[in-house]
């Protein structure tokens, strides 16, 4: 017996990320989200000895190996349309500020979940928050995404403030949701939609 037909078109068709390489995205005149270079290898394992980033993350780079098989698997995440992730940089001198990632993509509902992170050294600058900006436009005008989800410990406030004033609404708490090194943590859900204005 053949697989079950869909009654509905893919929002995105299968293919049509992996048909072109995974596109440079200006953010604005500082600032520009690029595909990761095995050059920044050393800048990734720099950011993920940082507390704050630990606080968040399940997995840390402890060797600038590690941080290239990282790169090569972010890399081909654009190819097998599994995943799209960014290195944002200074638009001048290419140098890493932050990793802006689309992952959990679901091509035939067109959703996908947004996550970020920003290099100590570039703080206090926006920087997540323009990055988020630039892809959800990206996403939405260029990509043909619906919806876009964004999910952050309930402890995590900085967070919480760029996902809101990227325009993504709170739609709840998912309870216990996800294990940080500290347990188990709630995890707000934020959400934006092609036709939120």
């Amino acid at each position: 017996m053949g697989p079950m037909p869909f009654l509905l078109p893919p929002a995105i068709p299968d293919g049509r990320l992996a048909a072109s390489d995974q596109p440079v995205v200006p953010v604005d005149g500082e600032l520009l989200l690029r595909p990761w270079e095995a050059g920044d290898a050393t800048v990734v394992v720099e950011a993920f000895q940082d507390p704050a980033i630990q606080l968040w993350h399940g997995r840390r780079a402890d060797s600038e190996d590690e941080a290239r098989e990282w790169i090569t698997q972010w890399r081909a995440a654009w190819a097998a349309e599994s995943g799209a992730n960014w290195a944002v940089a200074d638009a001048r001198s290419g140098a890493v500020a932050g990793r802006l990632s689309l992952r959990a993509l679901d091509l035939g509902t067109g959703q996908a979940e947004l996550a970020y992170w920003t290099h100590p050294a570039a703080r206090g600058r926006g920087v997540a928050q323009r990055a988020v900006a630039a892809v959800t436009a990206w996403a939405f005008a260029e990509a043909g995404f619906h919806r876009l989800e964004l999910m952050h410990s309930v402890a995590n406030h900085a967070s919480c403030r760029v996902a809101t004033k990227s325009g993504f609404a709170l739609e709840g708490t998912r309870r216990s949701a996800l294990l940080h090194a500290d347990g188990w943590h709630d995890m707000h859900l934020h959400a934006r939609l092609r036709d939120d204005t």
